[in-house]
């Protein structure tokens, strides 16, 4: 099992209206850590969340899409702190762009003291989005990706500006987590963000340097490129679909390839012993599964007979 860590909210996205004076929302529960785990079951995985849920109205309904999607709920913590919640704007493309209420909420507020002792089936942790830039939690997050014990750590950092607008804390953040990461992704506009024009296969080398054992980077429908610290590089295109929104396209990759990774007894030694042929077939599944993803509103994340079709 994968025990993916990190926020649980929901999105408001606006829906348009004549009336100034008025503004409708259409909620959906949400947060990239949830998206992950969920988007692992659907494909026929498994995998837990590890988070704090409001015992609100909100933090309870969060926990029944979670039981009914088969995500563990083993490591759920319970807490009186609100549920998050986040507004989505939509541009013209469909690619969102989030405000975030969140103070003093149920996500952000675990402390190392919270850090749950990982049972036997934990084979995998994956970190990322604002739950690794935003105290107290970002600091849990350090200490339990230091307990790994031989697990895989994955890493997505999902940068929320909105959140935190200091870029020297994500890198921070970020290259501190890096000495326990085995597994790295990240899109183009992220790496941005963290090294403003540090190209994506330097950008690689900098990680595999680090110690990461597969880093890939994916620039939106165009491409999705991987390296491996055995020196394997290849590239993956998605489909082209009618875009709908993006909101959990890149949600929907890295449960595709968390996926694809448990499939193995051994994930350090799949991931060292892999050829181009096999890096680019896993990158090319992981493509098609964000591009379906991006067809339908919102994070909804495909089952895997929906991939197998045709």
């Amino acid at each position: 099992m994968f025990l993916i860590c990190g926020e649980a909210l929901f999105d408001l996205f606006m829906a348009p209206g004549d009336d100034p004076t008025a503004a409708r929302f259409d909620a959906r529960a949400g947060g990239s850590p949830f998206n992950v785990a969920i988007g692992i079951e659907r494909l026929e995985g498994t995998a837990g969340l590890f988070t704090a849920l409001s015992t609100d109205a909100l933090g309870r309904q969060l926990r029944t899409v979670l039981e009914g999607e088969g995500v563990s709920t083993r490591y759920l913590l319970d807490t009186d702190r609100k549920t998050t919640l986040s507004v989505v704007a939509l541009d013209p493309e469909g690619v969102p762009a989030y405000t975030f209420y969140g103070d003093n909420a149920a996500d952000t507020g675990i402390t190392e003291a919270d850090l749950p002792e990982l049972g036997a089936e934990v084979r995998g942790l994956h970190l990322g989005s604002y739950s690794i830039a935003v105290a107290p939690v970002a600091d849990a997050a350090l200490t339990l990706a230091s307990r790994k014990e031989g697990r895989l750590v994955s890493l997505d950092p999902n940068i929320r500006p909105t959140v935190e607008p200091d870029m020297t804390i994500w890198r921070a953040r970020v290259e501190a987590l890096l000495p326990h990461v085995d597994v790295l992704k990240i899109s183009t506009e992220d790496l941005e963000h963290l090294y403003p024009g540090l190209a994506a296969p330097a950008f690689a080398t900098k990680m595999l340097g680090a110690g990461v054992q597969l880093v890939v980077v994916t620039d939106g429908g165009e491409t999705a490129m991987g390296w491996t610290a055995a020196g394997i590089e290849a590239t993956a295109t998605p489909p082209k679909v009618h875009v709908v929104d993006t909101v959990g396209a890149g949600d929907t990759f890295m449960a595709a390839l968390l996926m694809q990774l448990g499939r193995h007894d051994d994930i350090h030694a799949a991931i060292a012993k892999m050829d181009v042929a096999s890096l680019q077939a896993m990158l090319q599944f992981c493509a098609r599964a964000a591009a379906l993803t991006c067809t339908r509103q919102g994070a909804d994340l495909p089952r895997l007979p929906e991939l197998q079709e045709g």
